[in-house]
């Protein structure tokens, strides 16, 4: 029976990703979603006690960007490992790209970028130089964080399709990083480093990670489910949970839907 089901919601699944999430959300949909979130949401505070929360903080405060979007910035780049490092040489929370953005922002020593404040000062203040370029374009700002602004014209004309995605990509991290997008009490949040963290499966493609979490989330909207980039041409789908009975919970729904831990 469970092969069976299985097998069902591979097949579901297979036909779920012909259909490219990905595509779902245009240029000028992300645009709107990146402006009202500037206009209304930026003074919620974080769902969670991140890592590094006074360097997000101080940064923050000194370039004058909402602190939830550094720390979504810094969750979907790595998940706030200060040593990460990736195929394209970007280092650290932030992922600065070492030597030229590294060096753009008065980065000289490649030690530095192993710095927690350090890293997350250069990201945000990259992130206010290109809003500044962009003429507040959080969107377009974010295609050139993660494509370099020279791909990236100011008319967000011919943005290539992985800047886009990106873009969504970091708004998929800033929900989770804004949890319900209430008001909370600070000291009733939980410390992010101490929720656990199992991976489900990995695609080449980041539409069908997105895809495989739209399909999970319909039949079971109580996981919690996100994906990652891991390196070129990986993207793993993740199940965080608080405790060891939310574990078995979310297990018990995954097994249900076919796709047994």
């Amino acid at each position: 029976m469970n092969a069976l089901r299985q097998t069902s919601a591979v097949l579901l699944l297979t036909a779920f990703c012909a259909g490219d999430v990905a595509a779902r959300a245009s240029g000028p949909e992300l645009e709107q979603a990146w402006r009202d979130y500037l206009d209304h949401d930026t003074y919620l505070p974080p769902s969670y006690r991140f890592p590094h929360a006074q360097c997000f903080v101080r940064s923050a405060n000194t370039y004058g960007l909402p602190e939830t979007l550094l720390l979504a910035v810094a969750r979907g780049e790595s998940d706030f490992e200060a040593t990460a490092r990736s195929k394209a040489n970007a280092y650290g929370v932030m992922q600065i790209l070492w030597p030229g953005t590294a060096n753009h922002l008065g980065i000289h020593r490649l030690s530095q970028l192993y710095d927690p404040c350090t890293n997350i000062d250069a990201g945000a203040r990259y992130l206010k130089e290109l809003l500044s370029h962009y003429d507040g374009n959080l969107h377009l700002a974010l295609a050139a964080y993660n494509y370099g602004p020279g791909r990236i014209n100011s008319h967000g004309r011919n943005i290539p399709s992985g800047a886009e995605w990106y873009s969504g990509y970091i708004y998929r991290h800033l929900g989770y990083v804004l949890g319900d997008r209430v008001p909370m009490d600070p000291a009733a949040r939980h410390l992010y480093s101490k929720l656990g963290r199992t991976t489900i499966i990995s695609f080449g493609e980041p539409y069908r990670a997105a895809a495989f979490i739209e399909l999970m989330e319909s039949s079971a909207p109580d996981l919690q489910l996100d994906w990652f980039r891991q390196g070129v041409g990986k993207f793993v789908v993740v199940l965080s949970y608080k405790d060891r009975d939310e574990f078995t919970r979310s297990a018990n729904l995954l097994n249900r839907a076919g796709f047994p831990l």
